[in-house]
């Protein structure tokens, strides 16, 4: 009954902000979250890591930030129903493309790609820019804890990408395994904990981090490319497409995991010491953490 009630609070707001055109849904999606999420215990969490790797930041600025966390996850909630509707394909006044150019190599160069983003800005527009260029991709994503809305938001994601979900798992490492042996480019977002991964330093601090994404990019010799969203201003965006990491296969596979990983955290946290209300901040990214 819980999940049915939920599921029913999310289609209701799904249907809502579906309806109401994408600059006035985003708008009412930050106010409510910025009004509400503030009150949670989660945005303690938020308020104790930026306090720890923003020591410069007076309190009010904190506070601030966190505001514009909340306010940057209640946008990208009530923009999921209008991505279908966004033109990601060349600059305009919605979406400014920077480095596009590294599209058109790895369209030219044709090999299987790993394209890696973080929970940060509006997340779900990277997808949408790489499906829309026609680069066949295969999507690992974290299932929902409710069944029904994960349902739903695999239905809405289908009517804006064509890319495959796979689900974060077992399951979905064989899928993602299949993918990029069969030549189909894989979208991961790296930027969550996990408990059996590896320790690889995040803002000075060793995160444990997943390391498929390295793994699978020396077993292919994949090109491993950097992409990220940023908010610019209500629900207009930059999409940042960088060059591909330059890394060597030594031979050590191990060191060659970690040192990969170390520059995918690398650029992780550039992104988010240049915008940090724009990141995600509730996670448990790092151990030990239970506030």
């Amino acid at each position: 009954m819980k999940h049915i009630a939920e599921f029913l609070a999310a289609r209701l707001f799904m249907g809502l902000f579906a309806v109401l055109p994408l600059d006035t849904a985003s708008a009412c999606g930050g106010f409510i979250a910025r009004c509400l999420g503030p009150l949670t215990g989660v945005s303690r969490r938020a308020g104790k890591r930026l306090q720890e790797f923003f020591p410069n930041k007076s309190s009010a600025e904190i506070q601030a930030t966190i505001s514009d966390m909340w306010d940057n996850l209640g946008r990208t909630v009530a923009e999921f129903p209008h991505l279908s509707k966004l033109d990601t394909t060349t600059s305009n006044a919605r979406v400014e493309l920077v480095g596009v150019e590294h599209f058109e190599n790895l369209i030219a160069d044709g090999r299987a790609c790993i394209f890696f983003s973080a929970h940060f800005a509006n997340w779900e527009l990277v997808p949408l820019a790489v499906d829309q260029r026609g680069l066949k991709t295969t999507i690992a994503y974290r299932e929902a804890n409710n069944p029904f809305v994960d349902q739903m938001i695999r239905d809405l994601r289908a009517r804006a990408v064509s890319a495959a979900h796979v689900p974060k798992g077992s399951a979905g490492a064989k899928a993602l395994l299949l993918a990029l042996k069969n030549g189909d480019n894989l979208g991961l977002l790296v930027d969550q904990k996990m408990n059996d991964g590896i320790a690889v330093p995040l803002f000075g601090r060793d995160a444990m981090t997943a390391p498929a994404l390295a793994q699978l990019a020396l077993r292919y010799d994949a090109p491993i490319v950097p992409i990220h969203c940023e908010r610019v201003k209500g629900a207009h965006f930059r999409m940042v497409i960088e060059a591909p990491l330059d890394y060597q296969a030594t031979g050590d596979k191990s060191t060659d995991i970690y040192n990969i990983m170390c520059k995918v955290n690398d650029h992780i946290e550039a992104w988010v010491r240049a915008n940090p209300a724009q990141w995600m901040w509730l996670h448990k990214r790092w151990p030990n953490e239970n506030t």
